[in-house]
């Protein structure tokens, strides 16, 4: 409900508006990944549709949690139902950290 100005989404919303670059961060252990980057692109819908014409990144986030096998899986379920680029990432253990920053560094410039 951020859109409609529910709790302090509404300011988030309108501070990256000024941004060229979007990046969604979604937990691996998310119920659905696809449906939770789909929630976020609606609110930005809702808000303001031109913010849906700037680049889009997507980090799916703890990364460690997974076996390669669930990687493969959802790398091939996202790949399937979206045309969005995306990199696993996990804090924790640095797994991608360096590939996501030079991924927005290049997207930057």
């Amino acid at each position: 409900g951020a859109s409609q100005g529910k709790g302090l989404g509404h300011y988030f919303l309108r501070h990256i508006e000024r941004n060229s670059t979007l990046l969604f961060m979604i937990p691996s252990d998310s119920d659905d990944i696809i449906e939770s980057y789909n929630i976020l692109l609606n609110e930005l819908q809702k808000y303001n549709s031109e913010m849906l014409d700037k680049s889009r990144l997507i980090a799916i986030t703890k990364c460690d949690l997974l076996d390669d096998e669930l990687i493969q899986e959802i790398e091939s379920e996202i790949k399937d139902k979206m045309n969005e680029e995306f990199i696993f990432i996990s804090s924790i253990s640095n797994i991608g950290l360096v590939e996501l920053k030079d991924k927005i560094w290049e997207m930057l410039n």
